[in-house]
């Protein structure tokens, strides 16, 4: 979930970086950057039947039956999708199956952009209550700051 979540932040440009199992393509390049796009309504849905229903249909377009697979002697583990797998379909189903496990395990509100107006970060609410409101320890003082201003401000002004 944090992969996606940086790389919605943090977009690539070119192909060049999204190197995993294989060297992406244009065309990786073009389907993450779709991805990225239905990730980020994901996170902006209104509420979670929406949420849960762009997921199903992110998990439908990208995912297979899932298997068991030993493929780097690293030890069995599932994978949702095929084998050969592009790299944009390859993160297209680590993303649909990420966020659905995240959202689904968490909670489905635990996907959202940071709490700070002007910041438009999105992060994965992994916290133990469930109640991050921010990106970062940054957005959170700033914001503190902000309303500790506004507070003595109009005090000042009675």
């Amino acid at each position: 979930m944090n992969l996606a979540a940086d790389l919605a932040n943090r977009r690539p440009t070119s192909a060049a970086g999204l190197v995993l199992h294989s060297p992406a393509t244009p065309q990786d390049l073009d389907d993450t950057l779709d991805t990225l796009d239905r990730g980020e309504r994901i996170v902006d849905a209104a509420d979670g039947n929406e949420r849960a229903h762009q997921v199903n249909a992110m998990l439908a377009a990208s995912t297979s039956h899932p298997r068991l697979t030993d493929h780097a002697d690293s030890g069995w583990h599932v994978h949702y999708r095929d084998d050969d797998h592009s790299v944009g379909r390859l993160l297209s189903a680590l993303f649909a199956m990420g966020t659905a496990l995240h959202l689904a395990g968490r909670g489905m509100h635990r996907l959202q952009r940071c709490a700070v107006t002007e910041c438009t970060t999105i992060f994965a609410d992994t916290s133990r209550t469930g109640r991050q409101r921010y990106c970062s320890l940054r957005c959170a003082n700033r914001d503190a700051v902000r309303r500790h201003r506004a507070r003595t401000s109009s005090a000042a002004a009675r």
